[in-house]
């Protein structure tokens, strides 16, 4: 019989994106929720554990938010992954560097006030099990480097590093090294379901400045996608799913052991069973 696989969500906000990680997988099926007509891709990744369940949702946090919370509740993958391209904000990135999000800033929270705009920052880290496999996969190969960084994410596209939102971003998040609008959606939806891991992989596609549009026509963001997907599968293949069977149930190993049994430990029985005891029991001297 062959071994069940378990599911991974990678999510997409481009269909550039989408279709970078989709060059990996293999005997793809199309779902469709049942109730909202959402598509989803179900994929085999070869070679590992995992189907891949891929959907393109669309640009904006609050779209990231609610098909994010869809998947969990529809599909229950093991962890999410979020692949694509962002702006860079350190001149030691280079276009098609891939960013690992470490934290996920929230840049829009805060009050305003006659003193000045006061920051409420919120942030969401990354899962440490998704991290660690992410760190252990990613080492810098001959087409790109890859750095775990916290990612800057607002609904909006920053093209003027001398902007006053610029400006607010490196005085109050500073140590951001991209920008993007999914990942404060699809970290938080993800941490509210309190189940799954996020992962957040980006491919630096521009450097968030005027210059931007020509990165664009030189074929940054296809680069940056197919890096991310890249590096996406990399983490996936060093992924390890997690252990679903209960380390107290299985056979019993005690000394006093002496055949076959039944573990009916948190069992509920609606009539009567017949059993023998075997060992010493508090009170019977004699262990009947």
């Amino acid at each position: 019989m062959p071994e069940t696989k378990r599911t991974v969500a990678v999510l997409t906000a481009l269909s550039l994106e989408y279709d970078a990680v989709r060059e990996h997988l293999t005997d793809i099926e199309t779902l469709t929720h049942p109730r909202y007509g959402t598509k989803a891709k179900l994929g085999q990744l070869p070679d590992t554990p995992w189907q891949v369940v891929l959907v393109n949702m669309g640009e904006g946090t609050l779209t990231a938010a609610t098909l994010t919370e869809r998947v969990l509740t529809w599909l229950e993958p093991e962890a999410v992954l979020l692949v694509g391209v962002a702006g860079g904000l350190k001149e030691d990135i280079r276009i098609g560097d891939v960013v690992v999000a470490t934290k996920v800033y929230s840049i829009h929270g805060g009050k305003e006030t006659p003193e000045g705009f006061l920051v409420r920052p919120e942030a969401w880290h990354a899962s440490h099990r998704l991290e660690q496999a992410a760190k252990e996969a990613l080492g810098n190969t001959a087409d790109f480097k890859t750095y775990f960084k916290p990612i800057a994410v607002g609904d909006v596209l920053l093209a003027d590093r001398k902007s006053k939102l610029a400006q607010h971003i490196h005085q109050h998040y500073n140590d951001a090294a991209a920008i993007e609008m999914e990942s404060s959606g699809v970290a938080n939806a993800v941490q509210l379901a309190g189940e799954a891991g996020a992962l957040i992989i980006r491919g630096i596609s521009d450097k968030a400045d005027p210059d931007k549009s020509e990165a664009d026509k030189a074929g940054s963001q296809p680069r940056a996608a197919g890096n991310a997907a890249a590096a996406a599968v990399a983490v996936l293949r060093e992924l390890t799913p997690k252990q679903t069977t209960d380390p107290r149930e299985g056979p019993f190993r005690g000394e006093t052991y002496g055949g076959d049994h039944f573990d009916f430990r948190q069992s509920t029985f609606n009539g009567s069973f017949v059993a023998k005891f075997v060992g010493h029991r508090p009170g019977d001297e004699d262990g009947r």
